[in-house]
């Protein structure tokens, strides 16, 4: 029924946030409700879900994050406060990567999930993310150089998580290499280092 609330934030709990629309303050539980600020004017993304037992508001700060939260309930046996869980925990970007990896283990780590649910989140969701997968080809061309962007495509594309690209990035980055093939050469080396 709503799409977003906009008004100023009054109350802030480990687990929601209160927002004063007009007058009327709604209670809203949030994955991150200290990213906010008490009297800070904000936009809410709402999701709101209707049970026997209420009815009860989820917040975000993103439309996509109000996505991904939706996609997360679309699997069997997740319910909002396990999507809520799963969210406070990870950003987006690497919940996303961690089901389009279809990193089990990793996902078994979420207050709520064990590996029966994981293994269900990946097959419900994998291939569905790649809105909110950040792509190593995205990176501001000042960054990095081309001959180091195609090395870390060429390492994703072998099959190495984004996670583990990332990590030796910076360190690539020092590397005095001039060719794509010298830096995965390198970035091959350290990634078997671990």
């Amino acid at each position: 029924m709503y799409e977003y609330l906009a008004g100023i934030i009054t109350e802030i709990k480990p687990d929601y946030i209160v927002i004063d629309v007009n007058g009327v303050g709604y209670k809203v539980y949030s994955p991150t409700p200290f990213a906010y600020q008490e009297m800070q004017k904000a936009r809410v993304y709402i999701e709101q879900i209707v049970r026997d037992t209420g009815i009860t508001l989820f917040g975000f700060q993103t439309e996509e994050d109000k996505g991904l939260f939706l996609k997360l309930l679309s699997v069997s046996g997740i319910g909002p406060k396990s999507a809520l869980a799963i969210m406070a925990a990870e950003n987006s970007n690497s919940l996303a990567e961690a089901i389009e990896q279809g990193e089990v283990k990793y996902l078994t780590r979420f207050p709520g999930v064990g590996k029966k649910t994981a293994s269900q989140i990946v097959l419900d969701l994998k291939g569905k993310l790649g809105d909110y997968v950040q792509r190593v080809d995205q990176l501001p061309d000042q960054e990095v150089s081309p001959e180091l962007n195609d090395a870390l495509l060429a390492l994703l594309a072998l099959g190495y998580t984004k996670k583990e690209v990332d990590r030796i990035t910076p360190l690539l980055a020092k590397e005095q290499a001039t060719t794509a093939d010298q830096y995965i050469k390198k970035g091959l080396a350290l990634l078997l280092k671990k």
